[in-house]
């Protein structure tokens, strides 16, 4: 018997809960080296889950860089 890819494990590991489904084992991310072996890692644009979140939602105010002590 042959041992599982890392991503077979991965699938398997996403999809193992109760209510899982095929879309949260998607590919949220795509990682490439450049010609000067510098590893490049992007969150794909079709990704359901991404982070940071909505910069209005985090600081509505936009003034995440002010002191809260002023």
């Amino acid at each position: 018997m042959r041992e599982p890819t890392d991503a077979e494990k991965r699938h398997d590991q996403l999809t193992s809960a109760p209510d899982a489904t095929e879309a949260d084992a998607a590919p949220r991310i795509d990682v490439s080296t450049t010609a000067d072996g510098t590893t490049r890692i992007d969150i794909r644009d079709d990704a359901e889950v991404r982070p940071g979140g909505d910069p209005e939602i985090i600081d509505p105010d936009g003034d995440a860089g002010a002191s809260s002590r002023e």
